[in-house]
């Protein structure tokens, strides 16, 4: 059975956009021409591949398999076309890139910085997205390569060790907390806290640890930022948990304190991850491997590399 690319990227239009006629009108198409399309492919077929439902038109079971091939025809066909551009002009492309708050605040900069340096002709996207949104964006093909923290949730995705990094209260420079030499979770439940966004992951894991121990945080203020949160924490409304490298550099700007986190759990592995596929595109391929050049060797086996050798091959050399 042969296809063609229209009625495949038409297919993937209408799955993304849940309307006929708005995916007849992404790709250029006038209506009854997509319609005929569609009608004509789900009959040689033999299946559905859509239904209509309140949100919209859905896809069938049989329309998101054929959905899952179709983003991977195209992951290949831009590998392919990345890889003879590579030999032929250099480098060039995009690069979309997603990851979590901690990992741009913390460790992604100068990565990036180094990347574009040595592949000007790359224009390179940054978006910031919960671990588990970066995890989701990589494996529906909406970016190239994800920073986060684990749990790695989803199968699809091959990952490697990208940087270690650390967990520190912080805490108004004169509360009495900020005099300890380190601190557990459990000092913290009895005072205000100052909260991650919903779905961070280290808000997630403070969450949980804190029901482990039958309690609960007093979680005075919720918000999304960084710098917000350690402002909030010198003007005396409460405790936060940050990255240790953003907690130390936010120390310089305002009057918090830094004590260390004494639990197993505040020590956390940044990971890198691609969509498993045979051949990384050209672009994405060399980044991942500025990214892994000095990453740490892992003293234990990393959970996230036995999902990786499961679902992918390693990375295509030249």
């Amino acid at each position: 059975m042969r296809f063609d690319l229209v009625t495949l990227n038409l297919v993937l239009a209408i799955a993304e956009t849940r309307s006929i006629t708005r995916g007849a009108q992404r790709e250029h198409l006038a209506l009854a021409a997509a319609s005929k399309r569609l009608s004509d492919l789900e009959s040689r077929l033999g299946v559905q591949l859509f239904e209509r439902r309140a949100r919209g038109i859905e896809p069938t079971p049989a329309g998101q398999a054929l959905v899952r091939h179709i983003r991977s025809l195209h992951a290949s066909l831009h590998a392919l076309e990345d890889e003879v551009a590579d030999y032929a002009h250099g480098v060039r492309g995009t690069l979309r890139v997603v990851a979590n708050s901690s990992a741009i605040a913390e460790c992604l900069p100068p990565d990036l910085a180094a990347f574009s340096k040595a592949h000007p002709g790359v224009q390179i996207s940054l978006e910031d997205e919960t671990s588990t949104q970066v995890q989701r964006a990589v494996l529906q093909g909406q970016a190239d390569v994800g920073i986060f923290v684990p749990p790695v949730i989803e199968p699809g995705l091959r990952t490697w060790l990208y940087r270690h990094g650390e967990l520190t209260v912080i805490a108004p420079a004169a509360h009495p907390l900020a005099r300890r030499a380190s601190l557990k979770l459990a000092d913290l439940l009895d005072v205000d806290f100052v909260g991650l966004h919903v779905g961070a992951a280290a808000q997630d894991i403070i969450l949980a640890e804190a029901a482990a121990q039958g309690r609960s945080l007093k979680a005075r203020l919720q918000v999304r930022g960084f710098d917000a949160i350690a402002q909030l924490v010198a003007a005396g409304l409460g405790v936060a948990i940050l990255p240790t490298g953003v907690a130390q550099r936010l120390s310089q700007a305002y009057a918090i304190g830094l004590v260390g986190l004494a639990e197993p759990w505040a020590r956390r592995d940044y990971l890198v991850a691609v969509r498993a596929q045979e051949v990384l595109p050209a672009v994405t391929r060399r980044f991942v491997e500025l990214l892994r050049q000095d990453a740490p060797t892992p003293v234990e086996p990393n959970p996230s590399d036995d999902v990786a050798s499961a679902s992918s091959t390693p990375i295509q050399p030249d």
